[in-house]
């Protein structure tokens, strides 16, 4: 059998439900197209709710107190990146390639690490690197990706600064991308982008991948990732495409009032404790990673340029599914798409992310379209992006380590099922202002969250509460649930390292 292509397209901080087949009013033609073509899981969780952890597991299959990458600013051991799904398929004869925001390694660190992500260091690396990099063989990235941080000045910065700046007009257009167009009603991090499209990241990751699909070796399958750095804060969209969903129509949170009194001790406490570390590093967590409960016009603001972002993503989601067709590699590719975590945006009065994993930040969309996968099929399972390595592993026939993640095929094949995911989070006070040993169990009807350090915890039935407004935790009706979810937290293998030090702060 012909072993397929794969073509991984994430996004960064898109919320499960943010899709036009999830019933929300957001235009995704293509992506809607993607999932009526093949198979989704409408149950998928991330195996952390913030991105390095996350996606250190969606590339090795371990979860993050395994691979160390167990919060931000914690980097992959290079060996450990190394045996994850693209050094093994590179292994297995695959050409593997990465594009957009990788965030393998900490962006903003205390001292120079050497990595090539790391904003210090990246001078070191010259206008030929293209990798390897995490097992994968090619590489073109861009640092942050969230230009709430300006393009770094080269030689800072990787591929996609130095295309930013080729021209010596870097400044002139972070300028424009500050400037809003319209009024947003005092709306957070939020406003209409003047910058011109073809200098925004989003359409230059994908000119980048679909120039490699174009440009790739033929005499070997392909694995490649496409990483968008969108919709993440600020909520920035550039115009036309802020302007595509207005915020008079957009669906608002039934539930978005704060009610921090009924929810377990560190939900205020995230809020209110002051991040420890350095000042400078204090003040970005408060200014960037903080932001207070807002008025409706404004949440509407918010959520709009939101769609704005993924609607953009979803239109280069149909180029790329076109590049395939172009170079004749549609009919032997797997097409996957997914995102890091979500965003709870406006639900329980809360954005952004963090320790608090409601479904709006725990579940995402998982997308899995190509030959021999059945079309228009939904698996109610609770799986994860975990599960993502062993899965790629398997369309290849290439072997796998022992692995956290299990291969999703039988599942679509209804030869095999799930009952529960695991997500995790170890949290240093550095983020919050308090240290947290985070789990969350995702089953089928309910879903528990359990702070280890304190013994607090969180159960909603998901089935009757999908909201998540009744806190289960200590009700006697609910025993049962806890008891089983608390056994698939505790059944996680042993094989947990240490805790380790930050290098920085994201």
């Amino acid at each position: 059998m012909k072993r397929p292509n794969i073509l991984l397209i994430t996004a960064d901080q898109q919320r499960g439900d943010c899709f036009g087949f999830e019933g929300r009013r957001i235009r995704t033609p293509h992506l809607d197209a993607l999932a009526a073509a093949g198979t989704r899981f409408s149950a998928a969780i991330c195996p952390s709710v913030v991105c390095q952890p996350s996606r250190a597991s969606m590339l090795t299959g371990l979860l993050p107190l395994t691979h160390g990458v167990h919060d931000n600013g914690i980097d992959l051991d290079p060996a450990t990146g190394q045996r994850g799904f693209a050094g093994r398929l590179a292994d297995a004869g695959y050409a593997t390639a990465f594009f957009g925001k990788a965030h393998f390694s900490t962006y903003h660190t205390f001292q120079p690490t050497g990595t090539p992500e790391c904003v210090a260091s990246s001078a070191q690396y010259g206008a030929d690197w293209n990798g390897p990099y995490m097992g994968f063989q090619h590489a073109e990235l861009m640092l942050v990706g969230h230009n709430w941080f300006p393009p770094e000045l080269p030689p800072r910065g990787q591929h996609y600064e130095r295309y930013y700046h080729a021209d010596g007009q870097g400044a002139a257009k972070h300028a424009l991308y500050r400037q809003s167009a319209f009024d947003t009603q005092g709306a957070a991090q939020c406003w209409h982008s003047e910058l011109p499209l073809m200098w925004h990241n989003t359409p230059w990751t994908a000119d980048r991948a679909i120039a490699w699909l174009h440009d790739r070796p033929r005499d070997k399958p392909f694995c490649a990732w496409v990483s968008f750095p969108d919709p993440h804060h600020p909520f920035d969209c550039p115009l036309p495409w802020s302007r595509l969903h207005h915020p008079s129509e957009v669906d608002l949170p039934p539930h978005r009032m704060r009610d921090l009194d009924r929810r377990p001790w560190w939900h205020r406490a995230v809020l209110e404790s002051e991040p420890v570390g350095p000042p400078e590093a204090v003040a970005t967590r408060k200014a960037y990673s903080r932001i207070a409960p807002q008025t409706d016009a404004q949440l509407r603001e918010i959520i709009a340029n939101t769609y704005g972002m993924i609607a953009m993503i979803d239109h280069e989601v149909g180029r790329l599914r076109q590049a395939l067709l172009e170079t004749g590699a549609a009919e032997d590719t797997i097409i996957v798409y997914t995102a890091d975590h979500g965003d709870w945006l406006g639900d329980h009065g809360l954005i952004l992310k963090g320790p608090m994993p409601y479904e709006g930040l725990l579940r995402v969309g998982l997308i899995m379209q190509g030959a021999g996968l059945p079309a228009g099929h939904v698996v109610p399972d609770p799986v994860g992006t975990l599960d993502l390595a062993a899965t790629f592993l398997d369309l290849a026939g290439a072997r796998a380590a022992p692995l956290h993640g299990a291969s999703l095929l039988p599942v679509i094949r209804g030869e095999a099922s799930r009952d529960v995911a695991l997500s995790e989070w170890e949290l240093l006070p550095a983020r919050t202002g308090v240290a947290l040993s985070l789990r969350v169990a995702r089953g089928r009807r309910w879903k528990l969250a359990l702070e280890l350090r304190s013994g607090a915890g969180e159960l909603y039935d998901l089935a009757e509460d999908p909201h998540e407004l009744h806190n289960r935790f200590d009700d006697p009706a609910a025993a049962e649930a806890r008891a089983t979810l608390t056994a698939a937290i505790m059944a996680r293998p042993d094989d947990a390292g240490p805790l380790r030090t930050p290098v920085g702060t994201a």
